[in-house]
């Protein structure tokens, strides 16, 4: 598993990530908009580098945040998912909630390709 949290400097080196990964978890922050734009580009990335079959899950983090704290509503989180084909699921890694189901669904789905 491999965690680059979305920094720019790793974007050159997770090319060589994509290309081995039967699953990609794309998380965002839903107290920051930028990491929820920030998942077009990766997608973008993904599509370029990964297999074509390779799994991917949308996951938007901070679950546990108060509500005026959000600044990406989990609609949107959902429809870009169903734009894209992807399971969304919505998290916290602060309290674990959903932490191990999406890991399950994912691990899942890899399993059942094999």
């Amino acid at each position: 598993m491999w965690d680059t949290a979305g920094q720019e400097r790793f974007r050159t080196i997770t090319q060589t990530y994509y290309k081995g990964a039967m699953g990609i978890l794309l998380v965002y922050d839903c107290t920051e908009e930028v990491t929820f734009n920030n998942i077009q580009n990766w997608l973008k990335q993904i599509d370029a580098h990964a297999q074509p079959n390779v799994k991917k899950v949308l996951i938007a983090n901070k679950s546990d945040m108060p509500e005026a704290d959000k600044k990406v509503d989990p609609d949107r989180g959902r429809a870009l998912a169903d734009q894209h084909g992807l399971s969304f699921f919505e998290t916290s890694a602060k309290s674990g909630f959903n932490v191990g189901s999406t890991f399950t669904h994912i691990a899942t789905d890899i399993i059942e390709d094999l």
